[in-house]
């Protein structure tokens, strides 16, 4: 006897097989053929696993008949078929199609009722019966945003109207007082700026309490690169005040970029390097704030000085302020220093506008130089910009997706007594197209255009290198506008290592010597995410339509961007 009540139980366990463990199957029939269309249409789980989930699956069959307007459904006591078998039988009687809600104007307001509803009168408004759940949905959660947390409502007195309509009253319940907020406290990271939550989130006392308004401001969080949300936001209610609780920790924010470079010096036939650090520190001090520094030497005895400061939120009020020196110098030839200051303006987490002003100073160095295309001259410009970024924090090795700066400005040139307007344009945008997880497409576009009626050597734009069209010396290319084309194609191998190939185009125009040309660089790199940083290696060969394709062209770009 014991051996046969075994052998069942691991013929069910190991074969289950339907004869000995079958399932339960249901059937629900209507009152009639076209009632039982209609149930079948609406579906059903016809085979459960159990008696409980048989009668849960009945009763969620008749909630979704009321929700439509059979709210007189009426079904027989489950009928057992034989012992597997269970059927019911669902009187579906009259179908309503439409109901009048009458509210009361003090409670809520039109303007919510028009967006659930086309037919709002001064004391009712009128619903489908299929839409009433989720029209009732939507106003208790606008009567929420209004700082009332724990507003309900229902329908009361619910009667027949019509042959297909029915009635009923909106019964509201909230609080007397709406809820404000009146403490913030922050967990993790105590000293995160407080500016920012007042001007980047718009989070602050006394603000009416909404908490999927809260979650979606505290989001933002994760776009700066200094700090991120370590879990949603928390608020604690007591009987008259409401604190909200923030859980926000510091994210290394310090970045050190530097490369390498070296190729075949073509004058000399031997091999030389190069190469720039960049050196990035943000929120050292709890504001904010940063800095950045930038040197670059390259092969051509050329020099280049850099240095930003950003104070966002300057003084507690929503303008901040960007300060910048640059300084360039070519040899023994010449010297050029731009100083610029700007305002700028936080429209949201994405996107932020500038307007400043922009200084230039060149000094020939050459005294006894007759070059006339080496002037002293002096320029001013008032600029306006717009920037955008959109990032992809879960992503370590492309935490920006997507990235648009474009700045303009208006002045004039002085030349010993003279002056001369000029207009100045800057473009540089990317974005990442993400086709799957391993794999995607990166295109930069990135130029620059100076409108003058006349020009001068040094004044005209430098660009070529790792940072722009590659295969090509450190800002070896001169124009007085240009433009170029970064194409990748990046296979992720794993989430710290990724390979990509290198597609660039440049269109280059330099209206002193009246040169124009097309320029193409060509090749492939790869990426390694460590604990030192993010290592990069780029092998690039630099075309132009004058010039021969040679592998002694070739450059070779190494670069280490450490986080700290």
């Amino acid at each position: 006897m014991h051996k046969s009540i075994i052998l069942f139980i691991l013929t069910c366990a190991l074969f289950n097989t339907k004869a000995l463990c079958q399932n339960l199957q249901l059937k629900i029939n209507g009152n009639n053929e076209i009632e039982s269309r209609i149930i079948d249409s609406i579906g059903y789980s016809k085979t459960l696993k159990d008696y409980f989930s048989l009668t849960s699956e009945i009763d969620s069959l008749q909630l979704k008949l009321y929700k439509i307007g059979f709210i007189e459904n009426q079904r027989t006591p489950i009928n057992k078929e034989n012992d597997s078998l269970y059927s019911v039988k669902i009187n579906l009687k009259k179908k309503y199609n439409t109901i009048y809600i009458y509210y009361n104007k003090n409670q809520v307001n039109n303007s919510i009722l028009n967006r659930v509803s086309k037919q709002v009168f001064p004391t009712y408004f009128v619903l489908p019966i299929s839409g009433t759940e989720q029209a009732l949905r939507f106003i208790n959660s606008k009567i929420s945003e209004k700082g009332y947390p724990f507003s309900k409502l229902h329908l009361s007195d619910i009667e027949i109207l019509e042959s297909e309509n029915l009635k009923a009253d909106l019964i509201i319940d909230f609080e007397a007082t709406k809820r404000v907020i009146n403490n913030i406290v922050i967990k993790g990271y105590e000293k995160f700026p407080k500016s920012f939550l007042k001007h980047y989130l718009k989070i602050k006392p006394n603000q009416i309490f909404d908490l999927q308004t809260i979650e979606n401001k505290t989001e933002k969080l994760n776009d700066l690169k200094f700090a991120n949300q370590i879990k949603a936001p928390e608020v604690l209610f007591t009987k008259d005040s409401t604190t909200l609780y923030m859980y926000i920790e510091k994210s290394k924010s310090n970045t050190f970029d530097g490369f390498l470079g070296f190729g075949t010096n073509e004058q000399t036939n031997k091999l030389d390097f190069y190469g720039y650090l960049n050196l990035n520190l943000t929120n050292n001090l709890n504001y904010g704030e940063s800095f950045a520094l930038q040197y670059k030497n390259n092969q051509n005895d050329q020099k280049w000085f850099q240095t930003d400061l950003s104070m966002p939120y300057f003084l507690k009020t929503p303008i901040g302020i960007d300060l910048q020196l640059h300084i360039l110098k070519q040899d023994s030839t010449f010297t050029t220093v731009n100083q610029s200051a700007k305002l700028n303006y936080q429209i949201n987490s994405k996107h932020k506008v500038y307007a400043g002003i922009k200084a230039t100073e060149s000094n020939n160095l050459l005294t006894e130089s007759t070059n006339l295309s080496i002037p002293n001259y002096r320029s001013n410009y008032l600029t306006f910009a717009h920037q955008f970024i959109k990032s992809q924090r879960y992503n370590l090795l492309f935490p920006v997706k997507a990235s648009t700066f474009f700045e303009t400005g208006f002045g004039k040139r002085n030349i010993s007594g003279s002056s001369e307007r000029q207009t100045q344009l800057n473009l540089d945008a990317f974005k990442i197209f993400n086709l799957n997880q391993k794999n995607s497409i990166y295109i930069r576009v990135n130029g620059e255009h100076l409108i003058s009626d006349s020009y001068f050597e040094n004044e005209l734009f430098r660009f070529g290198g790792i940072n722009s069209i590659r295969g090509f010396e450190e800002n070896s290319l001169l124009a007085t506008s240009y433009g170029f084309f970064n194409t990748e194609y990046r296979l992720q191998i794993s989430k710290n290592i990724y390979i990509h190939s290198i597609i660039d185009m440049a269109y280059l125009e330099n209206k002193i010597i009246n040169a124009i040309e097309k320029l193409y660089g060509y090749g492939f790199g790869f990426a390694i995410l460590s604990k030192a940083g993010l290592f990069k290696l780029n092998y690039a060969n630099g075309t132009s339509n004058n010039q021969k394709f040679k592998f002694a062209n070739s450059k070779i770009h190494l670069s280490l961007i450490a986080d700290f």
